[in-house]
C-alpha cells in the first residue's frame, strides 16, 4: 500500500476551498487503496493568524514536522499551502534531498491588495520562491497555470481539475424560503472583504437578496442591508442544499479566486451564476448555458433568469472528482 503524507495549515473547523479538496482528496485516495498520512495546525502549538482568528498557524515546528516526516516514511510528499507548516516541511524535503510535490490554491496576490498594500512584490518574490523547488506545482485552471508562468514561476505547474459532489449537489427544492418574495438572488459563502459580498447587496434587484455565511462583516452588513434575508453560517449537508435550491441564480461578486467551487456547486444545483470575468469563473462558467460574466453583476444577474437549469447542472456533471485524483497521483513524485 502506497503511503501519502499531505502537509496543510489549512485544516477543521476552518472551512474554505482548500479543507474541502483535501477532504475530497483523502476520501477518494482512500477508496483507491492508498494511505494517507496529514500534518496539519491541530498537532503543534498554534497561534491565530490576525483578521482570520479561525485560522490557527502552527510555528517553530521544523523539528516536529522532520521526526514526523522520519516516523510515517511516506511513498510521496505533497505540501497544500505556503503556510508555516508548509515551509517546515519544504525545508525537510530540501535539507534529506527528498523530492515533493506543491499546490498553488489561493492567489496570495489578490489578497495582498486587499489587505496589505504595498507588499504584492516581495510576496510574489516569496510564493516563486516556494514552489519553485518542487517538482512540480499543481493549479486548478489553465488560467492560473498562464499567469503564473508569466509572472516568473518555473514552468513545472500542471493542471489538476477539481470536481464536484454532484450527489450531494443537486436540485433539492424545499419550502424553507417560499414566503419570500421572488425571484431570490443568492450569495453563499464567507463574508469578508476579499470576498466583496456588499458588491452584491448594494445591487439594485427585484425580488430578495439572500445570504448564506458568516464571517467579520455579518454584523456589518445585516444591520447596513436590513431587508436582505441573511441566513447564517452554512455548513454544507442537505439542508444547505434544499435553501440553495429553492433561489434562482446566484451572484459571485469575487475577483479572488484560482477557481471558486462554490460556482460549481451552485450549477451542480441547477442554479445560474452571474459572476465578474476573472480567474475561476471564466474558467468553469460558459455564457448562456451555466450564467454571464460581466462587469455589471446585476445586468448579469438579471439575464441568468432566462437561463435553464438543466444547461447549468450539465455544465457542473463535467467537473469529476475521479479525473481529478487521477491528475493529481499521476503528478505525484513517489520516493520509493
Amino acid at each position: 500500500m502506497k503511503k501519502i503524507l499531505l502537509v496543510t495549515d489549512a485544516w477543521a473547523p476552518q472551512r474554505n476551498g482548500v479543507v474541502t479538496v483535501q477532504n475530497k482528496l483523502i476520501s477518494l485516495l482512500t477508496k483507491r487503496g492508498y494511505s494517507v498520512d496529514v500534518i496539519e495546525p491541530g498537532q503543534f502549538w498554534t497561534f491565530p493568524l490576525p483578521l482570520y482568528p479561525e485560522i490557527r498557524l502552527a510555528f517553530f515546528a521544523r523539528r516536529r514536522v522532520a521526526q514526523m516526516i522520519t516516523e510515517l516514511q511516506p511513498d510521496a510528499i505533497h505540501i497544500m499551502t505556503e503556510g508555516p507548516l508548509g515551509w517546515a516541511a519544504r525545508s525537510v524535503c530540501m535539507k534529506q534531498e527528498i523530492p515533493f510535490t506543491t499546490w498553488y490554491h489561493t492567489h496570495l496576490q489578490l489578497y495582498v491588495k486587499t489587505y496589505l498594500h504595498g507588499f504584492l512584490r516581495p510576496i510574489q518574490a516569496l510564493l516563486r520562491r516556494f514552489h519553485a523547488t518542487a517538482t512540480c506545482t499543481m493549479v486548478s485552471t489553465n488560467s492560473l497555470k498562464n499567469e503564473l508562468e508569466s509572472t516568473g514561476f518555473r514552468k513545472n505547474i500542471v493542471v489538476v481539475p477539481l470536481g464536484v459532489d454532484t450527489e450531494l449537489f443537486a436540485h433539492t427544492p424545499g419550502s424553507s424560503l417560499q414566503e419570500l418574495p421572488k425571484p431570490l438572488f443568492v450569495y453563499f459563502g464567507r463574508l469578508a472583504v476579499e470576498k466583496s459580498p456588499e458588491e452584491f447587496l448594494k445591487l439594485d434587484l427585484p425580488g430578495t437578496k439572500v445570504v448564506i455565511g458568516g464571517g467579520p462583516l455579518l454584523p456589518v452588513l445585516q444591520k447596513k442591508y436590513p431587508e436582505a434575508r441573511f441566513l447564517g453560517a452554512y455548513t454544507v449537508g442537505k439542508e444547505f442544499v434544499s435553501q440553495l435550491s429553492q433561489c434562482d441564480v446566484f451572484v459571485f461578486p469575487s475577483r479572488t479566486e484560482t477557481f471558486g467551487l462554490v460556482v460549481l456547486e451552485a450549477l451542480a444545483c441547477g442554479i445560474p451564476v452571474a459572476a465578474h470575468n476573472v480567474m475561476g469563473p471564466r474558467d468553469s462558467i460558459t455564457e448562456g448555458k451555466g450564467g454571464y460574466l460581466s462587469d455589471d453583476l446585476q445586468e448579469a444577474a438579471l439575464k441568468c433568469l432566462a437561463l435553464s437549469r438543466e444547461d447549468c447542472r450539465a455544465t457542473a456533471v463535467q467537473y469529476s472528482w475521479n479525473n481529478s485524483i487521477d491528475a493529481f497521483v499521476q503528478n505525484l513524485v513517489f520516493i520509493y
